[in-house]
């Protein structure tokens, strides 16, 4: 689940009218840390372009002309939030029920969308933060989703967390969560769980690094 080459989360726009594609790809790339691909308006060529693009998000319409934006919901394995000034009880259902991660309606302001691709970035970086979770971090990743402003608990309000990013910060290069846990003297659990925490609320940074066996891991570095 990694970011474009150039460290931004690529969006995948497809709408039939080029006008709306057009405004809608300006909005996306006016938000840091994103940036939209080329708007689609064939939803016939969207499976083609997922594959070789490998977008990190569509933005996709409800109502397309040969294919529907929900049977391309059930066909592709990417992330998508759908968008349709078709409002109707049923309609939200079916998005939703097909897998999409969150519904705008149409028309909507730069406003609204950005609080919901923030509020995505934030439920993928939580997902990458963490090796399993428990009910608390799953709700997390749903308030997530509904965009808004981060509900985590703030930085620093336990003593184990202050030791945690206190490490970090005066690590000379990224340590891994086994690194951590040894020099604050708790269990490697706990280091973890107090890791994803700072990372979800950008106060550290999740990177992949590598052991001394090659094999990939998760390090953590301050921001």
């Amino acid at each position: 689940m990694g970011e474009g080459a150039n460290g931004n989360y690529q969006v995948m726009i497809v709408d039939d009218d080029f006008r709306v594609g057009a405004l809608h790809a300006d909005m996306v790339n006016s938000i840091p840390g994103f940036q939209a691909l080329e708007p689609v308006q064939d939803p016939r060529m969207v499976p083609k372009l997922v594959a070789s693009l490998k977008p990190d998000l569509l933005l996709l319409d409800a109502y397309l002309p040969h294919v529907s934006g929900i049977e391309l919901l059930r066909e592709l394995d990417v992330d998508a939030i759908m968008i349709s000034a078709a409002t109707e009880p049923k309609n939200i259902s079916n998005a939703i029920r097909h897998g999409a991660l969150a519904f705008i309606i149409k028309p909507f302001d730069a406003k609204t969308l950005s609080s919901k691709l923030k509020g995505w970035a934030r439920y993928r970086r939580q997902l990458t933060g963490v090796t399993e979770f428990n009910q608390q971090g799953v709700d997390r990743l749903f308030k997530a989703l509904q965009g808004g402003e981060e509900t985590v608990p703030s930085v620093g309000t336990a003593p184990t967390e202050q030791a945690v990013l206190s490490c970090v910060k005066e690590a000379s290069e990224p340590l891994s969560v086994a690194e951590v846990a040894e020099a604050v003297g708790v269990a490697r659990a706990t280091a973890q769980r107090y890791l994803a925490a700072l990372v979800a609320n950008d106060a550290l940074e999740l990177q992949l690094g590598y052991g001394t066996r090659g094999r990939p891991e998760h390090r953590y570095v301050a921001r």
